[in-house]
């Protein structure tokens, strides 16, 4: 079960979960882009609510599997 690091707090997902995953798992949770709490939008990477910061690059979670060790921020 990989370990994901998001906003320093470690969250274990399944294995071959996607990221979105770790953000959805409370109290963890994405954000809109207005910045309010809310869960995943549209899983498919078109309404990019679930944008995050991985290793220096912005990625889309919904799209983007979770390895063991990945340090998340979200935006």
């Amino acid at each position: 079960m990989p370990r994901v690091i998001v906003d320093g707090r470690p969250v274990d997902v399944a294995e071959g979960a996607l990221l979105v995953a770790a953000l959805g798992l409370p109290p963890v949770a994405c954000r809109s882009l207005s910045g309010e709490p809310r869960g995943p939008l549209c899983g498919m990477g078109q309404c990019f609510e679930c944008r995050v910061q991985l290793e220096g690059r912005e990625v889309l979670a919904c799209l983007t599997p979770a390895r063991e060790g990945m340090e998340v921020r979200r935006g």
